[in-house]
């Protein structure tokens, strides 16, 4: 059974750091592709970030690059997503996700597996 458990969201000031982490079970993870998805009130699911199976490839979405990385630790089955400079506009609830079908995709078709989400709140 595949399991994505999300931690570090909450309630910051624009300008503020977050990291959110995502522990994955069940799945062969160093060769799992892993990504970062989020949700706004009232809008669709939309792409963040995107790490290949071995970290040496990333992808993010434009008004995140610059300001927030994506990594992962396949020894701690783990992916992170540092989220710097943070701005209002990045609240959402934040999933991991992951899938065992690619070695690497932004699209939110690839991915099997999802977290129950993590609330990340920006105030001005």
């Amino acid at each position: 059974q595949v399991q994505l458990v999300e931690s570090g969201g909450g309630l910051v000031q624009a300008g503020d750091s977050l990291r959110l982490s995502c522990v994955a079970s069940g799945v062969t993870f160093s060769r799992t592709a892993m990504g970062w998805f989020r949700q706004a009130p009232g809008k669709e699911r939309e792409f963040v970030a995107a790490i290949n199976w071995g970290g040496s490839t990333t992808d993010y979405v434009g008004p995140v690059e610059g300001r927030f990385t994506i990594s992962r630790d396949n020894t701690k089955n783990t992916v992170y997503l540092q989220m710097n400079r943070l701005e209002p506009e990045d609240t959402a609830v934040y999933y991991c996700s992951a899938s065992e079908r690619v070695y690497y995709s932004t699209s939110p078709n690839a991915y099997d597996f999802w977290g129950q989400g993590t609330q990340v709140t920006v105030s001005s």
